[in-house]
């Protein structure tokens, strides 16, 4: 038996999960354990055809919906298109943000000038993107100084907010496209991360966390949290040796959510 699901949601037409850091949403040439909606397709059972309504990067952690038919898989996905969906992220950065709160408005394509063709930056001719945050906690460890943002992407462009946050010079940590040595992660596709590398990242996965979904469909209220791995918690709290609980974490929102009808 492989490795189960952590599942936030089911209904006859929905499944919410927490997908874990270094777990590719799409599938591979890997077991059939490889991918998410692999495993989501062993969750729901022969015949099913789950299909994804949000990805997550490979190490980005945190909430993934898929639709178990193709009317609430289009529904669903217009709602995204539309921005109807509120996004809540948890994400730890180096260094101290001088300020308490902010967005960040600045738009984003394609970085000619790197070697990596996936690598997206600010430039004036991109897209226009917004990104707002809210530090949680600043802490000190013995590499540095380091904190705890909440994060909520105004818009949804690729590595949005990995870009905003290194662009506003405070990196998500572990991150190896963007924390300021690409070369991190043409060493990690060319299997060539090795133990030096690894070390100067700190954690082998970047420390983001998709923690909590909020949208109404059908006339009803859904509001998903989900909380952070192991690595995650572990970082900002070094004692930790077990995986913390968002609810302790302000993720915003309106504090009460309608039932979802059973046929949701």
């Amino acid at each position: 038996m492989g490795p189960s699901l952590d599942v936030i949601l089911e209904t006859p037409t929905l499944l919410a999960v927490n997908k874990p850091a270094d777990l590719v949403c799409h599938p591979t040439k890997g077991d059939v354990w490889s991918s998410l909606i692999s495993r989501a397709r062993m969750h729901c059972g022969a015949g099913s055809a789950p299909r994804l309504v949000n990805r997550l990067d490979r190490e980005t952690s945190g909430i993934v919906l898929l639709a178990k038919s193709t009317d609430a898989a289009g529904q669903l996905g217009r709602m995204w298109e539309l921005g109807r969906v509120q996004k809540t992220y948890l994400a730890v950065v180096h260094g101290h943000p001088s300020d308490d709160a902010g967005q960040i408005d600045a738009p984003l394509g394609k970085d000619e000038a790197s070697v990596v063709a996936i690598k997206d930056c600010v430039r004036p001719d991109g897209r226009q993107a917004a990104t707002g945050y809210t530090v949680l906690k600043r802490f000190l460890r013995n590499e540095g100084r380091f904190a705890l943002l909440l994060v909520l992407p105004r818009t949804g462009r690729k590595h949005q907010i990995r870009i905003h946050l290194a662009h506003r010079g405070h990196p998500i940590v572990g991150d190896k496209l963007y924390g300021g040595d690409p070369e991190h992660y043409l060493a990690l596709v060319e299997n060539r991360l090795d133990a030096t590398r690894q070390a100067a990242l700190l954690t082998a996965n970047h420390l983001l966390h998709a923690a909590a979904l909020e949208f109404e469909w059908n006339g009803a209220g859904f509001r998903l949290q989900a909380a952070p791995g192991l690595e995650f918690m572990k970082f900002i709290e070094p004692g930790s040796v077990t995986s913390g609980s968002v609810g302790e974490i302000p993720l915003g929102g309106p504090g009460s959510i309608p039932s979802m009808p059973p046929n949701a």
